[in-house]
């Protein structure tokens, strides 16, 4: 069965899969209906269950995204891939298991991204180091990065072996379950010349790579170099980057936080990514703020402003007052802290 077999399967019994991928919705008519897509209560997100009209198709009215239970299905199980999504909808219609690829995906991918986490080295005085330096990242000496000097690539027209920077992805646990690889230029601190020079390996949704270990307060963005600008400017906080914004939109606080620092990209991606987070967050009881950078992120910010200029913005949430932090300039644009205003 293909993706769109897959789909029109689960369409033929779409209450049950609402029932097991948003427990916390309701039948509401023809259509089931729930918070949002990581299954909160609510009645932003319906599903169709009958016709008139095409059972298994939804929309979120609050974000104006829409899809099939297959969609829901993958984001609901993390799942990294349209395989490792098939093979979950396969399990739920207790099919068997596709041959090849398809019944390795799940489980492989995982192990092979541990597996490349250990052949890295740490990243002090390696390429990758460099890299990060020449983008104004001085502070980058985290466990959670490390070098691999000749890893290997893919594409549609060749392969071959070139340095890297590798990032571990992690689960509140600590255990690595992916990686995120970015391949460098051998002679120049820059991403190497590929058609796609960034790719993540294993199971990336919803994790994050983490810096340092947080106390009750932790900021969290979308990429690695958005968060390692902002630790540049301000080296005291804990952070995590999750590495694309679908991935920050379904990142959940790790237990113990009372505050949360939305850093999001400044484009309309990151911002229904940060109203998803924080979301999240006020159902979860964790007080949020977003902030949005000048530029396209806050590397952009970095290079523009210098640390110093982030750090005067930046210092004011750190200890719980955006009200001050708008003062000194930095767009904040959503405000969840307990006495403040909204």
């Amino acid at each position: 069965m293909n993706a769109a077999a897959t789909a029109a399967a689960l369409a033929r019994c779409a209450e049950a899969v609402c029932r097991r991928y948003l427990p916390h919705g309701r039948r509401q008519g023809r259509y089931w209906v729930a918070g949002d897509l990581d299954g909160a209560s609510g009645r932003s997100l319906y599903v169709r269950l009958d016709g008139p009209g095409a059972p298994g198709k939804w929309t979120d009215a609050a974000t104006g995204e829409h899809g099939d239970l297959l969609d829901i299905i993958r984001h609901r199980s993390g799942a990294p891939t349209l395989r490792a999504a098939l093979a979950e909808a396969r399990a739920f219609l207790a099919l068997p298991a596709a041959p090849g690829p398809l019944r390795r995906e799940g489980r492989d991918t995982c192990a092979s991204a541990r597996r490349l986490w250990r052949q890295c080295r740490a990243i002090g005085g390696t390429h990758a180091e460099r890299y990060l330096r020449a983008r104004g990242l001085a502070h980058c000496r985290f466990a959670a990065l490390r070098f691999h000097p000749a890893l290997r690539y893919r594409e549609h027209d060749g392969a071959g072996s070139l340095p890297a920077l590798v990032a571990a992805v992690t689960g509140d646990d600590g255990a690595v379950a992916g990686v995120q690889r970015t391949w460098l230029d051998p002679l120049a601190p820059v991403k190497a010349n590929l058609h796609v020079p960034r790719k993540a390996l294993g199971r990336i949704h919803g994790h994050a790579v983490r810096f340092g270990t947080p106390g009750d307060t932790l900021l969290a963005g979308e990429g690695i170099e958005t968060v390692l600008s902002l630790i540049a400017a301000v080296p005291e906080i804990t952070a995590a980057a999750a590495l694309s914004a679908g991935s920050l939109g379904a990142f959940a606080p790790p237990p113990g936080i009372r505050r949360l620092i939305v850093a999001r990209d400044n484009d309309g991606e990151g911002a229904r990514a940060a109203e998803r987070l924080a979301r999240r967050c006020a159902r979860a009881g964790v007080a949020a703020v977003t902030v949005v950078p000048y530029g396209g992120d806050f590397n952009d910010d970095l290079l523009a402003l210098g640390p110093a200029g982030i750090a005067a913005r930046l210092s004011p949430l750190l200890r719980g007052v955006p009200a001050a932090a708008e003062e000194k300039g930095l767009r904040v644009c959503e405000s969840a802290w307990p006495g403040e205003r909204a």
